[in-house]
């Protein structure tokens, strides 16, 4: 075996992905478990995390199933320190769940601020203190964020998405500065526009997918497959000495005005 395979092997690891049972956090965990890992696949509805359960089985894929709402910091703390104890140690946190609202920032309602924040800011830093705290005592894990292209650029509507995904960017590097001594690797994953089922009403809409595969250098919207192998890079040996780092997945969107 060419002994680079091996820094992207990742057999015997663990990876807990959140909202994993569609879109992003579904391709993300089927991937992670073609490379070797066994996944927790987590939603907050026993039935979603079974039927993708089952799902992963057929495959041949092992996968556990890990039901916990993002936002409930006491059911977050429940679960994966029953989970830690009763069937094993969580070697690789994807923080993946969140949501989009929409709206003129002048029409933008307080509470929906304040759930968009908590389920995409607050919900990164319960899962990631919970799971740290068991990876700092085993001097040793892997969390990737979920970012977003507006970690970095900012869209009319979604003032508050583009504040919270520069949260998520900027967290990373604070996860970074008080935990890589301890043996973590804490890096952002940064998709550009993908092609997802809450993607699809854009992507159908012909001025727009023109406006972005103009705006875009490689011309088009992307894969969710193409997030896979960062994603694995990430997890893997192979980024043994990256943190705090925010990598773009986007066609080079970031790249250019």
């Amino acid at each position: 075996m060419n002994p680079l395979n091996n820094l992207f092997d990742l057999t015997g690891k663990r990876a807990l992905i959140t909202g994993s049972t569609k879109g992003i956090g579904y391709t993300l965990a089927k991937g992670l478990a073609l490379a070797g890992a066994e996944v927790i696949i987590n939603a907050r509805h026993q039935s979603t995390v079974d039927d993708v359960q089952a799902q992963f089985t057929e495959l041949g894929l092992t996968a556990h199933g890990l039901v916990f709402d993002v936002t409930d910091r006491q059911a977050v703390n429940m679960a994966i320190n029953d989970f830690e104890a009763q069937v094993g140690v969580i070697d690789i946190l994807v923080n993946n769940a969140g949501i989009q609202i929409r709206a003129p920032l002048e029409d933008f309602e307080s509470d929906d601020f304040d759930r968009l924040m908590i389920t995409n800011v607050n919900s990164v830093f319960y899962v990631s203190q919970t799971v740290a705290r068991h990876m700092i005592k085993r001097g040793g894990g892997k969390i990737i964020n979920i970012a977003s292209v507006q970690s970095a650029l900012a869209r009319p509507t979604i003032a508050p998405y583009t504040a919270s995904k520069g949260a998520v960017s900027n967290l990373t590097k604070g996860m970074t500065t008080d935990w890589a001594k301890y043996g973590l690797q804490i890096n952002a994953l940064a998709p550009g526009y993908f092609v997802t089922p809450l993607t699809e009403a854009l992507v159908n809409d012909e001025q727009f997918s023109g406006w972005l595969c103009n705006r875009t250098p490689s011309n088009r919207w992307g894969e969710l497959e193409e997030l896979v192998g960062a994603c694995i890079f990430l997890s893997s040996k192979a980024s043994s000495f990256v943190n705090g780092q925010t990598i773009y997945v986007d066609g080079g969107i970031t790249a250019c005005i």
